[in-house]
């Protein structure tokens, strides 16, 4: 009776180790969740930055003023019957309080 009883303690404890720490154990399935779960934040990000550029993209295929508006962005271009006007605002002086 003694060595069914030392037997199924051995069990336990082997099942236990199994549980804890061996292959497919809590902390390792733990670990897979976080990663999946990092891994769908970062899709998320993705997708959106995806529709940003499907967006603009579309935009830039069928309109002329996404095109015109980064060319006077990006390229600082001007239209021939257009006065460029560039406003420099003064940096305050140290000595004067804003409001």
């Amino acid at each position: 009776m003694r060595w069914l009883l030392a037997l199924l303690l051995l069990l336990l404890a082997l099942l236990q180790y199994r549980l804890w720490v061996g292959d497919g154990s809590l902390a390792e399935v733990w670990g897979l969740y976080q990663q999946v779960e990092a891994q769908r934040a970062e899709n998320r990000v993705l997708q959106e930055r995806n529709q940003t550029l499907e967006a603009e993209v579309t935009d830039l295929k069928q309109g002329l003023d996404a095109i015109e508006e980064r060319a006077r962005e990006e390229l600082g271009m001007v239209k021939d019957d257009e006065t460029f006007y560039q406003i420099i605002e003064e940096a305050p002086s140290k000595g004067a309080r804003q409001p």
